[in-house]
């Protein structure tokens, strides 16, 4: 393969994961309407389309065509690439994000990732880390004392559930040895189910730990203190409207797509049956690219379910309540974990 098929191979591979991603982010909105309209007993969405399924079609296009106001005291360009940072590094975070077996696709491309990265994991944290800024820079340009206050919650927030997560993970680095997003799956897929590391790989707590804090990291409910309503009217975006104000809640809905992929790889066994590996089928091929593929976007679809379930059912904290559990509880038993884990393969 030439270097211009392969960055031909590539630049395909990156356009069509970004339209599906947009696409799962348009419909996971839809999906949360319609969950939280069932258990608030009301329909949700009806109206446009069958089943309402057009509704954010022409959501989308009322905010693409809504006047666009910027207020006078804002300093215009941070202001401006406050949203872009926000969107950018939620596209950027899927690229090493591996969706289904290797060795599927022509001789030297794998389709099912846009790269495949010795340090997947830590690439998925930094871009992850780097996000903050465009929320803690649109609340600091829009001149507004809530907004300000948003951005500054969600900083303290963010560096507060960033270490229990990525202190949640070190579990799974020590079982598999390796950074690899790859490599973790392969650990997971000896004997299906009991293989996966929040079962065969004694994860269970490290699971909790990086669910809950993958909550905070997105500003999800019950953790949505930056943007809350009763108190801070809306948070960093209270001064954004039209399309700007629609790239904050993609990127929201972006990393939450992103959270669920990695913990698919890292604790579900990633694409991998929990029957177990079954034997490729020499008469149907495409089966062996497709059935794990699908295995892989039900899982991810539990996530998303999940996220808007505790939506739908906790209350939001008070900020106090965040911090303390943030460092008095989450940090403390992401280092006990750890210590455990090691005790149990260093002597094991």
């Amino acid at each position: 393969m030439t270097i211009i098929d392969f960055f031909l191979w590539s630049l395909l591979k990156v356009v069509v994961v970004t339209v599906l991603l947009l696409v799962a982010v348009s419909y996971t909105v839809l999906l949360e309407r319609k969950v939280v309209g069932r258990i608030q007993n009301r329909w949700g969405p009806s109206r446009v389309g069958p089943f309402g399924l057009l509704q954010t079609l022409v959501d989308g296009a009322k905010l693409f065509f809504k006047e666009d106001l910027t207020p006078i005291g804002v300093y215009k360009p941070v202001y401006l690439l406050a949203p872009i940072i926000a969107l950018g590094c939620s596209l950027i975070s899927i690229a090493v994000v591996p969706f289904g077996a290797p060795g599927v696709g022509p001789k030297g491309v794998d389709l099912f990732d846009i790269s495949n990265v010795n340090i997947g994991l830590l690439v998925i944290l930094g871009v992850t880390s780097i996000s903050v800024y465009g929320v803690a820079l649109a609340g600091w340009s829009s001149n507004n004392k809530y907004s300000l206050l948003g951005s500054l919650r969600s900083s303290a927030q963010m560096i507060s559930y960033e270490l229990a997560l990525g202190l949640s993970l070190v579990g799974v680095v020590l079982r598999t040895g390796s950074l690899n997003l790859r490599d973790i799956v392969n650990v997971q897929a000896t004997h299906g189910i009991l293989s996966w590391n929040v079962f065969g790989g004694l994860q269970f707590v490290a699971f909790f730990i990086y669910l809950t804090a993958a909550y905070a990291e997105t500003n999800r409910s019950p953790f949505d203190l930056p943007e809350a309503e009763s108190e801070l009217t809306g948070g960093y975006h209270t001064e954004y409207s039209s399309m700007k104000f629609a790239m904050f809640f993609m990127a929201e809905y972006g990393n939450m797509i992103t959270v669920g992929c990695v913990a698919t790889l890292l604790f579900l066994g990633g694409w991998t049956s929990p029957f177990g590996p079954a034997a490729p089928s020499p008469a149907h091929p495409w089966l062996h690219a497709f059935i794990p593929l699908c295995w892989f976007a039900v899982k991810v679809f539990f996530f998303l379910f999940l996220y808007i379930w505790v939506r739908g059912t906790l209350p939001r904290f008070r900020y106090d309540q965040l911090m303390n559990f943030g460092w008095r509880v989450l940090l403390p038993v992401a280092i006990l974990n750890i210590i455990g884990t090691s005790l149990w393969f260093a002597y094991r």
